[in-house]
């Protein structure tokens, strides 16, 4: 049997959430449609969700369309919980993008579509909502066309728009307009098409059209909108049989190595991991050895596969398919599971979070408990925070005593406070957010230290140039030395520290890109007294090379020079004209630089870039300034120097910008005391 591995995305209360549900309804999958306000959906089974009704945590259903299995994965629609939409996206066949008919293209919106076009996931559009008041047709089909994509194609029109009996009837052969609007779309992709377009554009059937719009909406290049209401049903049957037509089954050989990727890990009351698995070749089964992550490997006692909407023990998941695998304790998100070695960790596609806070235990004598509950659920949920492996970019300050933790926004700290408080009794509190900078190099530097030559007081040799690189290119690290000058283990320790050492850049920041090469190594070899001791004052250790490097690593930096950059927003603003004069100021005081404003009916449209830091005090003040007219859509744009005195941040390791104080931490010696 088929399967297609679907994503269901959307702007939050678009209402992604509730076509899950209609979805599975028509299939014959559940008998009562669920209510997110009244927290009855099949999908959002975590407390917090039925609350707030809101999706959190992305979850896998499945239904039949004809001889077709659709694992459909329902996704957070919450800008602040874009983590859990980004893991899912390396797992996906192809997707569906839920626009709201009322409210229309949002900025989240936008974010997505941008993600699903550069990786190529093959994307139907679903205006939801054409049974609400205030629902439009051309408008949102032109926001569409505009913002999202050229290559977009109405499959149909809508009969009593914003009315409860809105109804969508699919275009047909006799549809002159439609036909028209697809082959000009689809000729933009097809030579042969568009010579016959040119020649006579009455002479493309209605049916070749359709084949090359299922054969280009596979591959990722057209993108059919389908409206309707997930509440009353219209449009839902139209886009089922779309999703079966328009969109790519899984590949995969299940006679091949087995290869997987992990994109969910949840706990079991007795603390057992279960890993969400994507099979993209292979099959797994029961008590299969299985390697997983960097160095881990083990043994699966349990596999679970998705079938009729929920999921369902099985003997073994196979190349296409999505499944529950028990087993694997050491297996995290992001990890590749299969019988070789491969990329262990997934890319990411959306931007870093731009704030932090500190957590406090309200109880001070809970704080080892907190710090051991976040590790747990860093395993679960880890975050593109520069490579972090947690939700929240955990960062431990051992000499405060406190736990930072990196955010999309403040929705975040009631999800952590919830989930503290249900899974692990601890009640906490957080500090006020502040913005998350970076540090970029102004240049080369270099610095070594010889062993045996003061002040180095540890027997090992270091040197390191760094370079500036790209935004983007993450930290590139290279060998101007023979990589048999010295133990493995000893250039291993080397490379490592230099990684860690980079989380904290000369005011505290974290330096995301660059290049740092090895240009000195050296070492004493393993050395006994004649009755065969190992004498550590006479022979290198790791611990000689991990305490040095820092040391290394910050006088490079300090002769390189760097700047602080803070996070920027692109933020697109439509506002009265009457009012802009009011907007201006506000925006310049708080240092957005707005493009020339574009007229629009009566109203201005504003473009520009805005420090992610005082976004949240532009949404405060700008119903007040447009007596509730204003509409803002926020996203991140870029980091950008900062103007005027460059903020530092309270550094969490040993401070090895102060030679002193970092040796009486880390070796209790002054070289030369």
């Amino acid at each position: 049997m088929k399967a297609l591995n679907l994503g269901i995305l959307a702007h939050v209360d678009a209402g992604k959430t509730s076509l899950t549900e209609r979805l599975l309804h028509a299939a014959g999958v559940i008998d009562e449609l669920g209510s997110v306000d009244k927290g009855s959906t099949l999908t959002d089974s975590l407390t917090l969700e039925r609350q707030r009704g809101i999706t959190i945590k992305s979850a896998v259903v499945s239904f039949a369309v004809g001889d077709l299995t659709v694992n459909l994965i329902d996704t957070p629609g919450h800008p602040d919980f874009i983590a859990e939409v980004e893991r899912v996206l390396n797992v996906l066949d192809g997707a569906v993008l839920v626009v709201s008919a009322v409210e229309g293209v949002q900025a989240q919106t936008r974010v997505l579509m941008r993600t699903l076009k550069r990786l190529g996931i093959p994307t139907l559009l679903f205006v939801n909502k054409i049974d609400r008041a205030g629902a439009q047709y051309g408008h949102v089909l032109r926001r569409i066309h505009e913002k999202l994509t050229p290559a977009a194609v109405a499959m149909g029109r809508v009969d009593r728009l914003g009315t409860r009996d809105a109804e969508f009837t699919s275009h047909g052969p006799s549809d002159e307009d439609c036909t028209a609007r697809l082959a000009e779309v689809l000729a933009e992709h097809d030579d042969e098409l568009m010579a016959a377009y040119v020649e006579d554009e009455r002479a493309l059937s209605h049916e070749r059209l359709r084949e090359e719009l299922a054969a280009q909406s596979r591959r990722g290049l057209a993108h059919p909108v389908f409206f309707g209401s997930a509440i009353t049903g219209a449009g839902v049957e139209a886009l089922t049989a779309g999703l079966k037509e328009l969109l790519p089954a899984a590949d995969g050989d299940p006679g091949a190595p087995a290869h997987g990727t992990v994109f969910k890990v949840e706990r079991t009351a007795g603390g057992q991991k279960t890993a969400y698995v994507r099979m993209f070749s292979g099959t797994v089964r029961v008590r299969d050895r299985l390697l997983h992550g960097d160095d881990g490997e083990g043994k699966v006692t349990g596999i679970e596969v998705f079938e009729h909407g929920s999921d369902a023990p099985g003997a073994c998941v196979e190349a296409g398919r999505i499944g529950k695998l028990r087993g694997l304790a050491g297996v995290r998100i992001g990890d590749a599971v299969g019988s070789a070695r491969r990329v262990t960790r997934e890319q990411h596609h959306f931007a870093p979070p731009t704030l932090e806070t500190v957590v406090v235990p309200c109880r001070p004598e809970e704080s080892g408990a907190l710090h051991t509950a976040l590790t747990q659920l860093a395993e679960q949920d880890p975050s593109p925070a520069f490579g972090g492996e947690t939700p929240f970019g955990l960062r431990q300050d051992e000499l405060r005593g406190e736990l930072n933790l990196s955010l999309y926004g403040e929705v975040q700290k009631e999800v952590v406070q919830a989930t503290l408080a249900d899974e692990f009794g601890l009640d906490v509190a957080f500090r006020e957010s502040t913005t998350i900078c970076v540090e970029r190099l102004d240049g080369p530097g270099a610095a070594a230290e010889i062993m045996h030559k003061e002040p180095n007081p540890f027997l090992a040799t270091v040197g390191l140039r760094v370079e500036p690189a790209p935004p983007g290119s993450g930290v590139r690290y290279g060998l101007e030395v023979e990589l048999g000058s010295m133990p493995y283990a000893f250039m291993r320790a080397v490379e490592d520290t230099v990684r860690e050492t980079l989380r904290e850049g000369i005011h505290g920041w974290e330096i995301p890109d660059c290049t740092v090469t090895m240009t000195h190594s050296g070492y004493a070899p393993r050395q006994s007294h004649a009755h065969a001791i190992f004498d550590k004052s006479m022979s290198s250790t790791g611990a000689d090379f991990r305490q040095l490097t820092p040391l290394v690593l910050m006088e490079a930096l300090r002769r390189a020079g760097t700047t602080v950059h803070e996070p920027m927003h692109r933020f697109r603003l439509e506002i009265p004209a009457e009012t802009f004069g009011a907007v201006l100021p506000v925006l310049s005081r708080l240092r957005g630089v707005p493009q020339a404003p574009v007229t629009k009916g009566d109203a201005y449209v504003l473009e520009g870039e805005i420090p992610a830091a005082r976004v949240h005090e532009l949404e405060q003040q700008l119903p007040t300034l447009t007596s509730g007219e204003g509409v803002l859509e926020c996203a991140f744009a870029c980091y950008r120097p900062v103007v005027g005195e460059a903020p530092s941040r309270p550094r969490t390791d040993h401070d090895p910008l102060n030679r002193k104080e970092y040796l009486l931490r880390v070796v209790r010696r002054v070289a030369g005391a």
